[in-house]
Parts: structure tokens; C-alpha cells; sequence
């Protein structure tokens, strides 16, 4: 009895520390993944070439062991249309955004946690790179860049890490 009655009260001292000691405990890094939509064709709310399509597919397979938890994307076809293979592959469903108030949707991806990946348009993305706190670099060239991928690591809303790569195929520059 003695024992069980010692057992409990380590119990629950042990829950009394954990409650204290949880608010000391780090919050949890957040990774979101921002790139500009696929080859488009040229009309109004274009859809993805046949290139494009190749070019979401993959984006799907770079960020396949990224463990993606959200996916966000203006209402526009094409950039649905990119993010439709990662939201096939984690069975997400794709969240909207309004492109012409990033600052209140990056307010919503520094409060986020996980592993996020953003459909943008060339002149979006950046801006919202650099709202998040990272680096957008040189501006993306409209008529040819598809390739750029940032990736931007967040702890308590602040930026930690800003990286820029490329995916897929090779994008040749060319005057815009």
C-alpha cells in the first residue's frame, strides 16, 4: 500500500513538473516551401502546358520526403494546378489565399506550424519571401523562370533560415 501510495505521489509530482517545464520547451521550427506556379499557356486564368504539368510533377517528387502538413495557393487554375500533385501525394486538401493581401496570409504562415508548401506567381512569391523575413533575390523573370524554389525555416515566427534553389528542368533565361 505504501508502495502505490509513494508511486502515485511520483506521478504526480512528475506531471506538476512536466506542466511547468512544458512552457520552457521550444516551439517547433517551421519549413515553408514557396515557388512560382508551372508553364502556363497563354490565355486569360491560363492552365498548365503539357510542360508545366511535367514541371508540378516535379516539384511533387523534390518535396516528397518533406513531410508536407498545408498547402496554399491563389484560386488561379495554374497555380492549383502546380500544387495538385503534392496535395495528391499527402492527401491535402489545397487552402486559398488572396495574392493581394500577402501581408495579412504571411501574418497567417508565421503562426503556422509544419511543413507548408505556397503556389505563387513571379511577382507574388518574392514579395512574400520577403515578408516572411527571407531573401527573395533578383526579381523572377516572367516569361521564362518556373524553376525557383525557396525554402524558409521559421521558429516563433521569425526567420532562421532563407534558402533559393532550383527543380526540374532547367529554365534558359531569356529578355523579358
Amino acid at each position: 500500500m505504501q508502495k502505490l501510495l509513494f508511486l502515485s505521489f511520483l506521478i504526480l509530482l512528475s506531471s506538476c513538473y512536466s506542466q511547468r517545464l512544458s512552457k520552457y520547451i521550444e516551439s517547433p521550427e517551421t519549413t515553408i516551401f514557396l515557388f512560382r506556379h508551372a508553364e502556363k499557356a497563354d490565355s486569360k486564368n491560363p492552365p498548365l502546358t503539357d510542360w508545366g504539368q511535367k514541371r508540378a510533377n516535379d516539384l511533387a517528387n523534390t518535396l516528397r520526403e518533406a513531410g508536407i502538413t498545408e498547402i496554399y495557393s491563389s484560386d488561379y487554375i495554374r497555380t492549383q494546378q502546380t500544387v495538385q500533385p503534392i496535395a495528391k501525394e499527402w492527401n491535402l486538401e489545397i487552402k486559398s489565399y488572396n495574392p493581394r493581401d500577402l501581408e495579412s496570409f504571411s501574418s497567417i504562415l508565421k503562426s503556422s506550424s509544419g511543413n507548408i508548401a505556397v503556389s505563387g506567381h513571379s511577382n507574388t512569391t518574392p514579395e512574400l519571401v520577403k515578408l516572411l523575413g527571407g531573401n527573395p533575390g533578383l526579381p523572377i523573370g516572367e516569361k521564362w523562370e518556373f524553376d525557383r524554389l525557396y525554402i524558409l525555416t521559421l521558429k516563433e515566427g521569425k526567420v532562421l533560415n532563407s534558402v533559393q534553389l532550383k527543380y526540374g528542368a532547367f529554365c534558359k533565361p531569356i529578355n523579358d
